[in-house]
């Protein structure tokens, strides 16, 4: 007997299929370097193959199939050879297996080094460029040139640019670093083992000057991505071991145990921290940092004179984890605390958008991953730290508990205060602690909203510190009145941050404004802490502002402008997908960084300067005044995980001058 589907039943088939998506893929290439073949073995690791081999652990404990992880390393069972052409390859092959709403895994376990390379079109604060060292790696060829068998941190962004043009969500991890010898000139250290046969424990990264040129047809050095055109990183993120002057250790972990095995530490810290099942990747991170702090306390004993490493990440920390996602799924921020007692410590403050007593939610991470939550009030508050009282029914909490805080709300003394007798626009869309609230007392209103029905809006300025009192404008477009909107709440928040830093001391910072025509430098004058302006701009010149940054520390650096048109341009980090962490430099051997500003050229523009000590073991820190994408309008600024009496801050609001000097303020 035959059974027959009705007719219809054929024609809702094809609607499911049309409407239901593709299933998404898990995919990751994993890269594990110990041995340099052409290298002294006084070079070579023991870590990296352990590395691919927990991380491939990992990730099919996430559901990533096994079929969809590639392993490259020496001493891996069925592994092929790392080499500077099949890393290539692998990178090439992945690229052409992804599509739309796959997730991709980049991980690189080995040495990294740094050198000069002119062929580089962004240059970074010191001039130096990072390499990965495939293991086949030669030396480098001629001057100013990449590495033979090093893979280039340029053609790394390629790749990923690659897989972001395919809507392809990117997590990338660096388990290596950057020879601070090499960086800063200073005394070589030996990048061999130290300490006891036992318990030894092996850096990461080597000075371009130790790799040996081998005689010889040198390994493929000129391997680049694929051009794609260039993406907002929405879904990217990666992890970095390390700031770009520090090296970062492997050594047997987990520590006093009997299966320990040389691991490297920013791996270790990654799978251990997945068992607390995180759900967004800057809750990875914080675990991440929260495991750090043990190694690094017994590391510090061992190697005194040592900067031992402290951990970056970047990108869009916010979005769920092993997703290809863009939106935020926080939606208020969430700082790292630290617990002393019955009180939390948080590394942020005022500058972050904190105020006082301020209503807060503390969330308390247990091991197996639940997360239990109280509300609390700030009990202390200065411009860089925090207090909060530990609820009572938190008390009883394990010492391995991890301690969040995040804000109820955004504070409404820092809100844009608007008169209006209509409702808002709906669709506003701010970071923290920037927003807008209705009032109906003119004499606290900032801005007067009028609807004008058929005719648009008509915004009337009421706050000097906005621009000028009374100023007004009629604006049609519902969307341009509720950008304008936007813009104004961010201002009123930048006025805040550069009126808490005036006057705050920072040595070794500079921040300067140049006047160009054409490669001639015209002339230069000091960024104030304060709203002046630079010289007004000629006929053929343009603003440059000129950052150095000697102060022997790294920074937490912010610098956003409004241009005369009200849009916010983001100038460093230039967007989501870039870190803020500027490189540390000495007064002998700054760090410096010229940005062009070509929007800086017309009266109302201004922009923002501000700058911070970056603390070891802390996330990225934007101050609420970072890059804002479109697709993630729920980016959030985070804190620093410890908390400082005094911070020194450098902040400058700069408004062009326009065509009149007398007009600067």
């Amino acid at each position: 007997m035959m059974f027959r589907l009705p007719r219809w039943f054929g024609a809702v088939l094809l609607l499911l299929a049309v409407a239901l998506p593709a299933w998404s893929t898990q995919r990751a290439l994993l890269v594990g370097v110990s041995e340099l073949v052409n290298q002294p073995q006084a070079l070579w690791l023991q870590a990296p193959r352990n590395d691919v081999t927990l991380m491939r652990e990992v990730l099919l404990k996430q559901g990533f199939g096994a079929a969809e992880i590639t392993v490259l390393a020496d001493g891996v069972s069925g592994a092929a050879l790392p080499d500077a052409q099949r890393i290539h390859e692998a990178l090439g092959r992945l690229l052409e297996q992804s599509k739309s709403g796959d997730f991709v895994l980049l991980y690189f376990s080995g040495h990294g080094t740094r050198l000069r390379d002119a062929g580089k079109r962004y240059q970074e604060p010191d001039g130096l460029a990072e390499n990965f060292l495939a293991r086949d790696v030669r030396g480098t060829v001629g001057t100013d040139a990449a590495l033979a068998g090093g893979v280039r941190d340029v053609d790394f962004d390629g790749w990923v640019q690659a897989f972001l043009a395919r809507n392809v969500f990117v997590w990338s991890v660096f388990d290596t670093c950057s020879a601070t010898s090499m960086t800063r000139g200073a005394t070589a250290t030996p990048a061999t083992a130290e300490g006891p046969q036992q318990d030894e424990v092996r850096w990461r990264g080597v000075r371009a000057a130790q790799l040996r040129s081998v005689a010889g047809e040198p390994p493929a050095s000129t391997l680049v991505a694929p051009a794609a055109r260039a993406t907002a990183r929405a879904r990217y993120v990666a992890f970095f071991a390390s700031e770009s002057h520090q090296v970062t250790p492997e050594l047997r972990l987990p520590r006093q145990s009997r299966n320990a095995r040389p691991q490297g530490l920013l791996t270790w810290a990654v799978a251990e921290a997945l068992q607390r099942r995180p759900a967004t990747w800057r809750e990875l991170f914080d675990g991440v940092l929260a495991v750090y702090p043990p190694v690094i306390d017994e590391l510090a004993q061992r190697f005194p004179t040592r900067e031992l490493p402290s951990p970056v990440a970047e990108g869009n920390l916010d979005a769920p984890l092993f997703e290809n996602s863009a939106g935020a799924l926080s939606t208020r921020p969430v700082w790292r605390a630290q617990r002393a007692g019955g009180v939390l410590t948080l590394a942020i403050g005022q500058l972050d958008g904190l105020v006082p007593q301020q209503p807060v939610r503390v969330l308390a991470t247990l091991e197996d991953g639940t997360v239990r939550a109280a509300p609390a009030q700030l009990s202390q508050l200065g411009l860089g730290h925090a207090q909060v009282g530990l609820p009572d029914s938190l008390r009883e909490l394990s010492a391995s508990t991890l301690w969040r805080i995040s804000p109820l709300a955004e504070p409404s003394s820092l809100a844009l205060r608007v008169l209006a007798e209509a409702p808002l626009p709906a669709g506003l869309s701010l970071e923290y602690p920037a927003s807008i609230l209705a009032t109906d007392a003119r004499a606290q209103a900032d801005v007067r909203w009028v609807d004008l029905g058929a005719a648009g809006q008509r915004l009337e300025v009421l706050s000097p510190d906005l621009g000028g009192a009374n100023a007004s404008a009629v604006i049609a477009d519902a969307a341009a009145a509720r950008r304008r909107l936007e813009t104004l709440a961010r201002l009123k928040w930048f006025g805040r941050l550069q009126a808490l830093a005036s006057g705050a001391q920072f040595d070794g910072f500079e921040a300067r404004f140049e006047v160009w025509q054409g490669d001639r430098l015209v002339r230069g004058e000091a960024a104030q802490r304060a709203d002046t302006g630079p010289l007004p701009l000629r006929a053929g010149e343009r603003a440059v502002l000129s950052v150095r940054n000697g102060s022997g520390q790294s920074l937490n650096l912010v610098i956003v402008g409004i241009d005369a048109g009200g849009t916010v341009r983001p100038v460093y980090p230039g967007d989501l997908g870039e870190t803020n962490r500027f490189e540390q430099g000495t007064r002998e051997q700054p760090a410096a960084k010229r940005f062009e500003l070509p929007w800086f050229d017309a009266p109302g523009s201004r922009l923002l300067v501000l700058a911070a000590p970056a603390a070891a073991y802390s996330g990225p820190r934007l101050f609420g005044a970072g890059p804002q994408q479109d697709a993630i309008s729920d980016f959030r600024v985070r804190g620093q995980l410890r908390a400082e009496e005094q911070r020194q801050v450098f902040a400058a609001m700069v408004r062009w001058g326009g065509g009149d000097a007398a007009t600067a303020r």
